[in-house]
C-alpha cells in the first residue's frame, strides 16, 4: 500500500515475483484485487508497461497484453487495462489523450508492475520524493496472512503491518 496525501495506491509485485511471466502477472493482478476488496477498496488495475495501447512494440508488452487477456477472461467483474504507462493509468487528462476507451480512465488504484525491478524502484521512488507512506509489503496468495519487513523498517512500520496484517485475519475467519 501507497499512501499519498490524497490517494491510496496498491503496488505489486514488489517484493518476491522477481520476472512474472503472463500468468504470474494475472495471479499477481486478482489476487491484489483481492486485497484492495478486503480493505473496503473497489479495484481498478492497471497493467503498467513502456507502452500504452500499442505504442510500442516488444516482447516485454506481450505479456501484459496476455495477462490482462487472461484477467478479462477469469474475473470479468474486475475493472482491468493494460498496457498502459504509469501516466495514463493515473492521470485522466492524459488518458484521454492516449487511452480514450480505457475502462481505467486514469483513475487507477492498483498497479501491477512487469517485473520485481520496475516495483520496487517505483516504490521507493514514490516513498521517499512524494512522501507517501509505504505499509508493507504485505505477502499475498497464501492460505493466512503472512507479512514482511524491510531491515531499515521503524517502530511505526511494525504497528502498521500488524495493524494490516490483524485486518486481514479477520477476513479469514
Amino acid at each position: 500500500f501507497m499512501a499519498l496525501e490524497k490517494r491510496l495506491l496498491l503496488f505489486a509485485d514488489a517484493v518476491v515475483t522477481v520476472n512474472p511471466n503472463s500468468h504470474d502477472l494475472v495471479d499477481i493482478a486478482i489476487d491484489t484485487a483481492e486485497t484492495a476488496k478486503c480493505f473496503g477498496i473497489s479495484p481498478k488495475i492497471a497493467l503498467l508497461s513502456f507502452s500504452t495501447k500499442g505504442s510500442a512494440d516488444h516482447p516485454f508488452i506481450d505479456k501484459i497484453k496476455e495477462a490482462v487477456a487472461m484477467i478479462k477472461y477469469k474475473r470479468p467483474d474486475l475493472i482491468v487495462d493494460g498496457e498502459l504507462q504509469v501516466d495514463a493509468a493515473l492521470v485522466p487528462e492524459v488518458a484521454k489523450l492516449k487511452c480514450p476507451d480505457s475502462p481505467i480512465k486514469g483513475d487507477a488504484n492498483v498497479l501491477i508492475f512487469p517485473d520485481l525491478q520496475s516495483a520496487n524502484i517505483a516504490y521507493k521512488l514514490v516513498e521517499r520524493l512524494a512522501k507517501a507512506k509505504a505499509i508493507g509489503p504485505l505477502l499475498q496468495g497464501l492460505k493466512k496472512p503472512v507479512n514482511d519487513l524491510s531491515r531499515g523498517c521503524s517502530a511505526k512500520d511494525i504497528v502498521n503491518a500488524t495493524a494490516f496484517t490483524a485486518c486481514e485475519c479477520n477476513n479469514y475467519k
